[in-house]
């Protein structure tokens, strides 16, 4: 009665119908992340010079960080 009105004109409901698909979506994205994480994992172990791998993914790191800090922005065709 009441409720139903309350609940019909809050964003309460929308989030009730969203959170099932909200957490599929979750799932996903996490079984997708270990995934390539474990294989990015053993391409490094396998790899003969894991150093090298590591201190580009940091370069790259932080080549993204300091460009984003400038404001470099990529061109919008």
């Amino acid at each position: 009665m009441v409720v139903d009105v309350l609940l019909a004109n809050s964003s309460v409901l929308r989030f009730i119908l969203w959170l099932p698909a909200i957490v599929v979506a979750v799932g996903l994205v996490g079984a997708v992340g270990i995934l390539l994480g474990r294989a990015f994992m053993a391409t490094v172990r396998e790899s003969g010079h894991p150093r090298w791998i590591w201190a580009g993914l940091a370069g790259l790191i932080a080549a993204v960080f300091v460009l984003t800090w400038l404001g470099v922005s990529l061109p919008k065709e």
